[in-house]
């Protein structure tokens, strides 16, 4: 069929149905099918915008909490080395910078006796997970990975090297009160096979 009697043809069809006769478009629009059609499209779009606001609320919730453990902070605690070490009673100073998708921990813990050591902690969040790495077991740098409930942001650690029989241990900075913090790491026991707390500090912003 010419290209031209064509174009006739759909422009007829359009007139039709659009201009002369609307009521059998609707009668075509009130078909089972095209009624299923627009309900999916519709529970499609529902369920992006949903998406898009959860997305947007996640954000600014983690932005949130996370400003609030901005600033300068002073504690105590206690670490053990090992999980079969003896507990040292420890001081410690840190200063927090944070954003609204980024948290970064540095400090010193030191001892009467002959204990001084680096700790820090580099977070990344997207929604409430969080990536990022940790330096305080002394034998390089660790990977890190967990999420947020609450006002803790529970980790996995990832040692670069094998510490207390593997590389798999736990952290968790918490929010404490109005002013506090709290970082406690917890690790494997290899010969009892029992969770040993290695590290717990308590800080209060300075």
């Amino acid at each position: 069929m010419p290209p031209i009697r064509n174009q006739i043809i759909a422009e007829r069809l359009y007139d039709t149905l659009i201009l002369e006769e609307p009521s059998v478009m609707m009668r075509m629009l009130r078909g089972p099918k095209v009624t299923q059609m627009i309900k999916i499209l519709a529970c499609a779009i529902a369920a992006a915008t949903a998406s898009m606001l959860t997305a947007g609320a996640a954000h600014a919730d983690e932005s949130a909490f996370l400003k609030t453990l901005a600033g300068n902070w002073s504690g105590n605690g206690t670490v053990k080395v090992r999980t079969n070490a003896p507990t040292i009673k420890v001081t410690c100073r840190f200063t927090s910078d944070a954003n609204a998708s980024s948290l970064a921990l540095n400090g010193r813990c030191t001892s009467l006796v002959v204990f001084s050591r680096v700790i820090s902690a580099n977070l990344k969040a997207s929604g409430d997970s969080y990536t990022g790495s940790y330096v305080g077991a002394g034998t390089g740098t660790a990977g890190l990975g967990g999420k947020r409930a609450g006002n803790a942001i529970s980790l996995a650690i990832k040692w670069a090297k094998e510490v207390n029989g593997d590389r798999r241990a736990q952290m968790t900075i918490e929010k404490t009160g109005a002013s506090g913090m709290r970082l406690t790491t917890v690790d494997t026991d290899p010969a009892t096979g029992r969770s040993v707390v290695t590290s717990r500090i308590d800080l209060r912003r300075s």
